[in-house]
């Protein structure tokens, strides 16, 4: 095996346990009865901490694309949160999953990114799989939440470009500083909402959110776009609604239903699909 294919099977493994880290955040803040941007902030600056264990001595040139990562990374995570307060779960999780088609045009024109047969076919089946996922729980929700969830999906794509933009530098950076924007955001607000209660539970809940959801999964993401397209890893971070009910399940027993199970299997069989075509093609740009 060569060495371009060997580094594209290890940044699509990477990319696949980045998606199982971020699939455990629903478990974890159900037990958390905090404001959502207390969590956020606080999720943010335990995660920074992860980050800087990683990095060291961090390099912050703060170019172009290092400061747009930055940006459209905090974005996303606020604009998720706000979305998630003003319209319905299924609504924010269905709207800001757009982001993979976008990623699929902005990778082309930014990246010079060839979004291939497979990507769009994965696509397709993948959008299908997360409306029939989440089907029972479509519509209803205010138009300023669904507007907050698209422009997740919109900064959640652009995420992935200006990541994958700084796959020869060091991309992590842009994560560290994302995770500080919106832990003085979080932490701000923080002081103008009900305090919130410091129980064993709710400390142990956010300290596995910081920790792993999005430190440890920080660390694998930015290895994880470095070697492979941006597309390919924005399709693979679609498993993470499919583990999201898995996980409440095995802890709560909220078991999924029969409309989450279909979707959930198409979603999976895309992404391992378009995963094993991609791991068979040599890794390098081609002209859009």
């Amino acid at each position: 095996m060569d060495i371009t294919k060997r580094g594209t099977i290890i940044g699509i493994l990477a990319m696949v346990a980045t998606a199982l880290l971020w699939s455990i955040a629903g478990l974890f803040i159900k037990v958390i009865d905090w404001h959502p941007l207390t969590i956020a902030g606080f999720r943010s600056l335990i995660a920074s901490f992860v980050v800087l264990l990683y990095v060291k001595r961090p390099h912050f040139h703060l170019s172009f694309p290092q400061v747009a990562a930055t940006v459209c990374n905090a974005a996303t995570m606020m604009f998720f949160v706000a979305a998630n307060k003003t319209t319905t779960s299924a609504n924010a999780i269905i709207l800001q999953y757009i982001a993979p088609v976008c990623t699929a045009f902005l990778g082309a024109w930014l990246l010079k990114e060839k979004t291939r047969l497979e990507h769009w076919i994965a696509i397709v089946v993948v959008t299908a799989g997360v409306v029939v996922m989440f089907m029972d729980e479509i519509g209803g929700g205010r138009t300023l939440g669904n507007v907050f969830a698209l422009l997740s999906g919109l900064t959640f794509s652009l995420y992935f470009v200006f990541m994958r933009k700084q796959k020869d530098e060091s991309p992590i950076e842009s994560i560290l500083l994302s995770h500080w924007l919106v832990a003085a955001a979080g932490l701000t607000v923080t002081l103008f909402v009900p305090a919130p209660r410091f129980t064993l539970k709710a400390v142990g809940a956010v300290v596995v959110l910081g920790v792993f959801q999005i430190g440890v999964a920080a660390v694998l993401f930015a290895a994880a776009i470095k070697r492979i397209p941006a597309v390919t890893a924005n399709l693979i971070a679609v498993i993470e609604p499919v583990f999201n009910p898995v996980w409440v399940f095995l802890a709560l027993g909220e078991a999924p239903g029969a409309k989450a199970l279909a979707g959930g299997a198409a979603i999976l069989i895309a992404v391992t699909l378009v995963s094993m075509i991609s791991a068979r093609r040599p890794n390098k740009p081609e002209p859009a």
